[in-house]
């Protein structure tokens, strides 16, 4: 496995200093990272001609500095959103021109009144089922993380996986993610695992739903816990046993580490490769 790290996981560092996409990659490779993964390049960070034209720059600037580009991430409701099919192939597309192996996207991100889960991966089945065939043809795999508060437990993205039933669609397994709904990744991620074509290393601190509201920093989980992004290692997500499993499941991708914590953006950062390294 080689550790990488999202462009994500920059973003307070990116809104305090002004940093753009190749002052990240800089920060990455001086951090010990092996890798890095892109969230929906924006213009607003770093001014190219388009879209397009930022990501080969990004993807030569990479090639340069020798950080490998491990996968592009960008949001998706094929649910909710008019033609989301043709926007998620416009981004299988920068994906290709990143050189980025791996595409993810979601798959809703709430349910039409009266419409079960089960029914809204039945309807979307389909259009992702067309849209990692366009992907293949463009040498990307594309996948679904667990994400989204409605789908996150395994068992659903495990459902959605068997339903859209291609051999280049598979699953992003975010280890902490399974918190948002209360699921435990003690349990969820061996499911998940088989599945896996890229994985976030991400942890969190918990507090069970009797416990008076923190404040500022924490979320919701499905059932009404509480949880707080935090450096990795620090938190209550059993990274260690995780990687484990996906280790003998035979996973040999890329793990991205994910920060949405209140600490430093640098030292948490620094604090989560050395550790994740130290497990690996």
């Amino acid at each position: 496995m080689r550790i990488g790290v999202s462009s994500y996981s920059f973003r307070k560092y990116m809104q305090q200093t002004g940093a753009n996409y190749f002052e990240i990659c800089d920060k990455a490779k001086e951090l010990g990272f092996d890798a890095i993964e892109f969230i929906g390049l924006s213009l607003d960070v770093q001014k190219a001609e388009s879209v397009e034209a930022l990501a080969l720059e990004i993807k030569d600037y990479c090639a340069k500095i020798g950080l490998p580009i491990a996968a592009y991430t960008v949001g998706a409701d094929f649910l909710n959103h008019e033609n989301e099919l043709e926007t998620a192939k416009k981004n299988v597309d920068i994906a290709a021109l990143l050189g980025a192996p791996v595409y993810r996207h979601d798959a809703f991100w709430k349910l039409p009144e009266g419409m079960t889960w089960r029914q809204g991966v039945e309807k979307v089945a389909p259009l992702i089922r067309e849209l990692t065939i366009y992907a293949e043809k463009k040498g990307v795999r594309t996948c679904t993380e667990n994400h989204g508060m409605i789908m996150q437990e395994a068992e659903r993205v495990e459902e959605l996986i068997r339903t859209v039933n291609h051999p280049n669609y598979g699953w992003l397994v975010d280890m902490g993610n399974f918190l948002c709904a209360d699921d435990n990744p003690l349990r969820a991620v061996p499911i998940a695992a088989p599945y896996a074509f890229h994985v976030h290393v991400k942890d969190f601190i918990y507090k069970a739903p009797d416990a008076i509201d923190p404040g500022e920093g924490w979320i919701h989980t499905r059932n009404g816990s509480y949880i707080r992004g935090t450096v990795a290692g620090h938190g209550v997500v059993p990274i260690a046993y995780c990687l484990k499993v996906l280790k003998d499941s035979g996973y040999d991708g890329t793990v991205s580490y994910e920060f949405e914590g209140m600490e430093d953006n640098l030292t948490a950062l620094d604090l989560a490769q050395k550790y994740i390294r130290k497990l690996i």
